[in-house]
């Protein structure tokens, strides 16, 4: 079995939270971790606290298709997994083949146009487009453009 980027992300990202959340010796009930203190909360914290993000706090992961940007990555109050990221894709690109996962993502397209690959429809988007990528369906982002593509990804849900 190939893995590929996202399901490495994923792994970790699954392992660290069920750290976050192993109980204590003695205690009955999982420790909150609270929001961390600098951008790109760590998996499987709660965030509990108002917060802001700014751009340039945000720690850069570079790619041969772009680079990403991830802000927050945890666990809401009401029990929904979140993430947040910001990803610049280069022309012609996609940031990893057609997938599908059981979380949903909304992806927020600020700059450039992208196709999106909605279980073997596409559709191009430019900016102040929103896709929704529901869960288990098969789904993919192409940048079609000339110039880089920036979008925001927001996941919901636990895989």
């Amino acid at each position: 079995m190939t893995m590929t980027r996202r399901d490495v992300c994923t792994t970790i990202s699954a392992l660290a939270a069920l750290a976050a959340v192993r109980p204590v010796e003695g205690q009955t009930t999982p420790v909150a971790s609270g929001t961390p203190a600098k951008a790109g909360a760590q998996a499987g914290a709660v965030l509990s606290d108002a917060k802001a993000y700014p751009f340039e706090s945000l720690t850069v992961t570079h790619s041969a298709n772009g680079e990403m940007r991830s802000i927050v990555h945890g666990v809401l109050p009401t029990g929904e997994a979140v993430e947040l990221h910001e990803t610049t894709l280069l022309p012609g690109h996609m940031p990893h083949p057609p997938h599908k996962h059981r979380h949903s993502e909304f992806m927020l397209i600020r700059e450039g146009t992208v196709e999106f690959d909605n279980d073997g429809k596409l559709e191009r988007l430019g900016p102040g487009g929103v896709v929704f990528a529901a869960s288990n369906v098969m789904h993919g982002l192409k940048n079609v453009g000339d110039a880089p593509a920036n979008y925001f990804v927001i996941a919901i849900g636990r895989d």
